[in-house]
C-alpha cells in the first residue's frame, strides 16, 4: 500500500483526526517545496517500511508525510503539478468564487463559472483515483472530453437564471432576489458535484483497485469506484454550496441591520465572509469521508468475494 494511504489509515480514523490532518496538508507553504525534496521524501518513506500501526510521534516523520500527502498522487506515485495540489486549491478557487458571487450579467457569470469549473474539473482529474484501466481507449482522453462537456454545461446552467431574469422578468424584484441570493448556492453545489461525477465516470464504469489491509491488490471493483465518486461529489457539493449559501444569508442580515453604510463596505464584508466560509469548509468537506476508503467484502462483486477472505477492503477515494 502506498505510504500516503497507509498514513491516512493510521491517522485519519475519525472526522476530527482527518480535519486536523487536512488543516496541515493544505498549508500553502508546502507548494514551495522543490521536486527534488519531494522525491527524497518519498524515497525515505517508501524505504522506511513503517507499518504505521500507531500514530506518528516523530515530528520530522510527520512533516515528511505531510509533504508527500500534499504533493504526490498515491496511485501513480507521480508528483502532482503545483497548481493542482491540495494546498493550491483554496488560493486559486477563492478569487473565482468571489468574482462569481458578484456577477449580475449572464455573459460575465458564464465566463467566471466556466473558469471556475475548468479549474475544479482539472483538479478532480489530476487528484482522482488513478488505477482505472481500459484497453479499448485512453481513459485520460475520455475524461478530458467528458470534462469539457461538463464544464460547458455547468457554466450554462449557472448563467441560465440570469438570462431568464434579464430577458423576461427584469422588473420583478422578487425574481431578482431569488436568482441572486437563493439559486446560486444550490446550482453551484449541484454543478460541482456533476462535474466530479462526469470526469471520474470511468472509475465506476471500469472499476478501481481494492486492497486488503496489507496493501495487496485483490481485484478491480466498479462498486468501490461508484462509492469513491459519490463521496467525492457529495463533499464538493457541500463545500461550494455552503460557500455560496452562508455568505448570502449573512449578507442579508448585515443589510437589514445596516451595519454596512456603503455598497463598497457591504461588498468588502461579503468578500470577507466568503473567504472565511470557504477556508473553514475546505478541510471540513475533505474530512467528511476517509481518504483511504473502506468497503465491506459483502458489497463487492462475486469475483472479488472468491479471491479473498478479508471482511473489509480498501481503496483510494481521491479528492
Amino acid at each position: 500500500m502506498d505510504p500516503n494511504l497507509r498514513f491516512w489509515r493510521a491517522e485519519g480514523q475519525s472526522f476530527f483526526q482527518r480535519f486536523l490532518l487536512w488543516a496541515d496538508v493544505l498549508d500553502p507553504l508546502l507548494l514551495f517545496k522543490s521536486s527534488d525534496e519531494i522525491r527524497r521524501t518519498r524515497l525515505l518513506l517508501q524505504n522506511s517500511g513503517k507499518k504505521l500501526s500507531e500514530p506518528v510521534r516523530d515530528d520530522q516523520t510527520k512533516q515528511a508525510f505531510l509533504l508527500s500527502l500534499s504533493s504526490v498522487h498515491p496511485d501513480t506515485d507521480k508528483i502532482i503539478p503545483v497548481l493542482f495540489r491540495p494546498p493550491a486549491f483554496l488560493p486559486i478557487c477563492l478569487p473565482l468564487v468571489i468574482v462569481s458571487s458578484f456577477q449580475l450579467r449572464a455573459k460575465e457569470t458564464f465566463f467566471c463559472q466556466f473558469m471556475f469549473h475548468t479549474y475544479t474539473t482539472a483538479f478532480t482529474l489530476l487528484n482522482g483515483n488513478g488505477t482505472t484501466k481500459a484497453e479499448e481507449y485512453s481513459v485520460q482522453q475520455k475524461q478530458i472530453w467528458y470534462g469539457l462537456g461538463a464544464i460547458s454545461y455547468a457554466a450554462c446552467i449557472g448563467a441560465l437564471p440570469f438570462v431568464f431574469v434579464n430577458r423576461y422578468t427584469s422588473k420583478s424584484s422578487l425574481m431578482q432576489a431569488v436568482v441572486q441570493k437563493i439559486l446560486p448556492a444550490p446550482l453551484l453545489g449541484l454543478m460541482s458535484a456533476f462535474t466530479v461525477a462526469v470526469v471520474r465516470s470511468p472509475e465506476f464504469e471500469n472499476g478501481i483497485e481494492v486492497m486488503d489491509r496489507n496493501g495487496k491488490v485483490v481485484g478491480v471493483s466498479q462498486k468501490a469506484g461508484e462509492k469513491a465518486v459519490k463521496e467525492t461529489a457529495l463533499s464538493r457539493a457541500v463545500l461550494f454550496g455552503t460557500a455560496f449559501f452562508l455568505p448570502a444569508v449573512l449578507t442579508h442580515f448585515v443589510e437589514r441591520a445596516k451595519f454596512a453604510k456603503t455598497p463598497r463596505a457591504l461588498a468588502s464584508m461579503r468578500m470577507l465572509m466568503i473567504t472565511s466560509v470557504l477556508a473553514g469548509m475546505l478541510p471540513v468537506s475533505l474530512s467528511m469521508f476517509p481518504q483511504c476508503g473502506e468497503i465491506k467484502r459483502a458489497d463487492l462483486e462475486l469475483e472479488i468475494l472468491s479471491s479473498t477472505e478479508e471482511t473489509e477492503l480498501f481503496y483510494n477515494r481521491g479528492i
